[in-house]
């Protein structure tokens, strides 16, 4: 059973997505919050796996709630559900810990499939908005220094980051490089463990934030 928390300051969409949400045998909705600090005021006493989250409410917006949630209670998930793709939104979101992020004209039965794969782990971004996260952070100044810890990388790992920059896959990579796909997972594992990253996603993040497009 996936226990949600719901945080939206309309109780309307709140009451929607409850509905909808607990059609699916499981899931349970085990709270609501109107605003981001009602739900980190709700959490110790809920311990929801995963929290559905609105971006822009009154008294603590769902970015902040999204990065004390993450800081303080990082085996919950947080996944993004909002009507507002801007740039800004998604990247900070994406940066701070969310593990996923929609828009609300998401069909139902993509949500519940978004919920389970959040709730496994995983990471993801509704269409069209990987380059949204990624544009905030893609233009890196010219006399900025490069992350202390680019210096953990070996020089082949570098190589294998600017091609996940690059939007390539394992299979591509390892085309490119002239290696195996196995080699090549094992490269993107060191890498995650190295810079202190959870998946994939916030590895494409980190480096268009280095390496820019």
């Amino acid at each position: 059973m996936i226990h949600i928390l719901l945080v939206d300051d309309q109780h309307i969409i709140r009451h929607g997505l409850k509905s909808m949400l607990e059609s699916n045998a499981d899931m349970q909705v085990v709270g609501e919050a109107e605003n981001g600090q009602r739900a980190l005021e709700q959490i110790p006493a809920l311990q929801p796996d995963v929290v559905l989250m609105d971006i822009r409410m009154p008294v603590m917006d769902g970015v902040a709630a999204t990065k004390a949630i993450t800081q303080n209670y990082p085996d919950i998930k947080v996944l993004v559900l909002t009507t507002f793709d801007d740039n800004e939104y998604v990247s900070q979101a994406m940066r701070l810990g969310a593990k996923g992020y929609l828009l609300k004209d998401t069909e139902p039965e993509e949500l519940m499939m978004a919920i389970k794969s959040v709730y496994k782990g995983q990471t993801l971004l509704g269409p069209g908005l990987f380059e949204k996260a990624i544009i905030p952070v893609a233009a890196p100044t010219k006399n900025s220094e490069p992350p202390p810890q680019l210096a953990q990388l070996t020089p082949r790992e570098l190589e294998v980051l600017r091609l996940i920059a690059s939007g390539a896959n394992n299979r591509e990579i390892a085309e490119s490089l002239y290696l195996s796909e196995n080699t090549v997972k094992n490269y993107v594992t060191n890498i995650l463990s190295r810079l202190n990253l959870r998946d994939r996603t916030q590895a494409a993040l980190f480096a268009h934030s280095v390496f820019g497009s």
